[in-house]
This record gives structure tokens, C-alpha cells and sequence, in this order.
């Protein structure tokens, strides 16, 4: 089996609602949902006038590959409303591949690991309650290491635990 670690927001309607029925998708089609972690706000990044978006960190066991995650997740996007006219802007869901096993890829259809991640701190703190030693496969640095030296300043706010 695959350990993938993802990340599951969105900033339209009701937060909460869409990143459980993301989990229900993904437990049905892609795999075990092993880890998630609390759900966190934080300010839109790259365009902070939208509505605030909740994150939430996920820790999968699967035995798709990475392009078959890739494909399968943007297909749950899609039936959840997700439309893609813009870059950084409201969206009912958006899941994300951060990590794969310890794999790194770059083909023009998927780059793992997810190349922003380290520079964002609502990819970095909830995946750091998860997987705070995971080590990354290109920085070398734990989830932790990262989180202290990431450069974002848009605070985000831990809002509660999944039950």
C-alpha cells in the first residue's frame, strides 16, 4: 500500500459540510483515511479578499499510484462542484497531493511533492499535527523544521478536532 498525504480545503457554503462528505469520497475511492487532523481557518492565500477557507491535513493508505490518486481526486473535486476558471479563488473543494511515499515527481500533469507546501503555513500546520517528524523528500527537514522557517505571515487558527 501507498501512504499519500493530502490536503482538503474550500471557502464556499458550508466549510465543514464539504470537507467531510471530501472524506467520505476519499475513503470510498481512494483508500483508509489512517490520520486527519483538526480542522484549521486561515485567510485565502494569494487573494486574502475571499471568504476564509478551512484546511484540513489527511494521512491515506492506498493502492492507487500517484497519477491514479491524482486522476480519482480530481473527479471527487468535480462532483462536488469544484470549477477551475481561475487561479486562487473560491472554491467549494480543493484536495491536494503533498506528499506521496517519499517520492518526487515532476511530470506536467502532477508535481510531488506539492512545490508550494513548504511555503504555506495552512499546508504546514495541520500536517504537522499528523506527521510532525515525516521528513520531506527534497528539503530534508521534518514537517516541524518546516513550520518554523516557513516566510507566511497569514495567520491560521486551529478551530477543533474532527469527531
Amino acid at each position: 500500500m501507498n501512504t499519500a498525504y493530502l490536503l482538503i480545503g474550500g471557502n464556499i457554503g458550508n466549510r465543514e459540510n464539504y470537507l467531510k462528505e471530501a472524506c467520505l469520497h476519499i475513503e470510498k475511492q481512494v483508500g483508509r483515511i489512517v490520520a486527519c487532523s483538526s480542522l484549521y481557518e486561515t485567510a485565502a492565500w494569494g487573494n486574502t479578499s475571499l471568504a476564509p477557507f478551512l484546511n484540513q491535513a489527511l494521512q491515506v493508505s492506498t493502492a492507487a499510484t500517484a497519477l491514479e490518486l491524482l486522476e480519482i481526486l480530481l473527479a471527487i473535486e468535480k462532483r462536488m462542484g469544484r470549477t477551475r476558471e481561475q487561479v486562487w479563488s473560491a472554491r467549494t473543494i480543493d484536495i491536494d497531493i503533498l506528499l506521496f511515499n517519499n517520492l518526487i515527481i515532476d511530470s506536467p500533469s502532477l508535481i510531488v511533492p506539492h512545490p508550494r507546501m513548504c511555503q504555506r503555513n495552512f499546508v504546514l500546520q495541520p500536517l504537522q499535527e499528523i506527521a510532525p517528524q515525516l521528513l520531506h523528500p527534497t528539503e530534508q527537514k521534518t514537517i516541524t523544521e518546516l513550520l518554523k522557517i516557513c516566510p507566511d505571515e497569514l495567520p491560521v487558527q486551529k478551530i477543533q478536532s474532527m469527531a
